[in-house]
């Protein structure tokens, strides 16, 4: 399960961000294609938290769909998972450009006012 080692990353990144002070949430988007599995994601969230800065934090996960550009045509397009054709001119050969991703998009850190 890799996800437990990349979950390992996400939180050192988030806690690195918040200086060492407590993370309230984490916002992390997650492309189809990116091979992660978005529960065992979960799972090493509540597994590795605990004991960190981000303990009892919450997380928030961000499912994209695959996006492409249709360089017949120029659109730019999104569609689930297997279905790739331009919807506007029905090119089957649409150049990826996401789908793919995992990333730590933003956490969010307690108000000190």
């Amino acid at each position: 399960m890799h996800e437990l080692s990349l979950m390992t990353n996400l939180l050192d990144d988030a806690v690195s961000a918040a200086n060492g002070g407590p993370v309230c949430a984490l916002r992390v988007r997650v492309g189809p294609l990116s091979g992660v599995v978005v529960e065992a994601l979960r799972f090493a969230f509540e597994a590795l938290a605990p004991g960190t800065a981000a303990e009892g934090a919450r997380l928030d996960i961000e499912e994209t769909a695959p996006s492409f550009h249709c360089p017949r045509c120029g659109a730019d397009y999104s569609t689930p998972v297997g279905s790739y054709e331009c919807p506007s001119c029905g090119s089957p050969g649409g150049e990826l450009r996401g789908g793919h991703e995992l990333e730590l998009i933003s956490i969010e850190v307690p108000d000190h006012v």
